[in-house]
């Protein structure tokens, strides 16, 4: 079980005025847990700890509840449409996460209480597009699942995006405890994709999270409640034997679910940027992954920096190779995207 058991939890004032955060507020106090107010939860401050490390290690076990103000839903190409942010950071330590870049050294876990008018925002735009359909990423930053049990978020996005004709959600997890969304009514309107490596990367850059076996169980039991779902392979990293790792992946992928199985596929490999790597390097000093520039090509991203990827030749060659193995070990699967 992979259950978020925060150390903390710093609720932001106003958060108390919305029925989850007075809940929450009472729940946790029954639990004996620290908790204090906070003016703002972007505005975190007195952690323990004195190195990166440390205080990067508090900031992982630091629940805050707070309000989601921003009302413009940011894009989230080439996963979906828009962001729908439900939550912020996540309890997992993945040396190579993206939001090293955008969360920094201090990636404190944030739950939003407002969520109804988090979904009232999609459902104006959702009309305002219609007909034309409308994906919304519930992971974009953050991975939502282990805080399910505290917010509910999940659950009331899926039933909400049940009954919205031209909306569609998805989102991507790495933890396992999917029972609570099985038994939901869904309308294959919500997309539930895990996020996979082979067995070196997660067990060398994967921190506090579940291992490939349980993920895998895990999708064959959305997979049974009905769920459209899939796969997210990511970061790929060209080790000197990565076909050979990645073949396995996908054999043990076949080991839990059916051949006529038709999941989705969304590769994406190592990328870094400057100040990520910064960050990386500062809360995880002995991480040994490939963060040297040189052999990479700089691009800027959507979101204005700059990244640094692999070489055109190397990815070339990753497109055809995963567009041959997907077909050969799925027929009925789908590659959406590799970048």
């Amino acid at each position: 079980m992979y259950q978020f058991e925060p150390s903390r939890v710093l609720f932001e004032e106003r958060a108390l005025e919305y029925p989850l955060g007075a809940r929450l507020w009472e729940r946790f106090q029954d639990e004996q847990r620290e908790i204090r107010l906070i003016p703002s939860h972007n505005r975190v401050t007195g952690l323990p700890g004195i190195s990166d490390a440390e205080k990067f290690r508090e900031a992982k076990k630091t629940l805050v509840v707070g309000i989601r103000r921003t009302k413009e839903l940011a894009s989230c190409r080439p996963s979906a449409d828009y962001q729908l942010v439900l939550s912020t950071s996540c309890p997992g330590m993945c040396e190579y996460c993206y939001l090293h870049t955008t969360l920094g050294r201090r990636p404190v876990v944030r739950l939003y209480v407002n969520i109804d008018e988090i979904l009232a925002e999609a459902a104006r735009v959702i009309k305002n597009r219609r007909p034309q359909f409308t994906a919304f990423e519930g992971a974009a930053t953050s991975d939502p699942l282990p805080l399910e049990p505290y917010s509910g978020a999940l659950s009331q996005a899926i039933e909400f995006f049940a009954e919205q004709e031209f909306g569609r959600f998805r989102f991507v997890t790495k933890f396992t405890e999917v029972e609570p969304l099985l038994s939901l009514k869904h309308n294959n309107h919500t997309e539930i994709r895990f996020s996979i490596n082979n067995e070196e990367i997660i067990r060398k850059y994967e921190h506090h999270t579940p291992r490939l076996k349980e993920r895998l169980q895990a999708a064959a039991k959305v997979a049974a409640a009905g769920y459209p779902f899939g796969f997210l392979i990511a970061p790929l990293f060209f080790t000197p034997d990565w076909q050979k790792s990645y073949t396995e992946l996908f054999t043990s992928i076949s080991a839990y679910l059916p051949r006529n199985a038709a999941p989705t596929f969304e590769l994406i490999t190592h990328r870094f940027t400057s100040r990520g790597k910064a960050n990386i390097n500062a809360v995880f000093p002995a991480s040994d992954l490939p963060l040297d520039a040189e052999g990479r090509r700089f691009k800027f991203g959507q979101f204005g920096y700059g990244k640094y990827l692999y070489a055109k030749e190397e990815m070339d060659l990753a497109k055809e190779f995963f567009g041959e193995l997907i077909p050969r070990c799925f027929p009925e699967g789908k590659l959406l995207y590799f970048v």
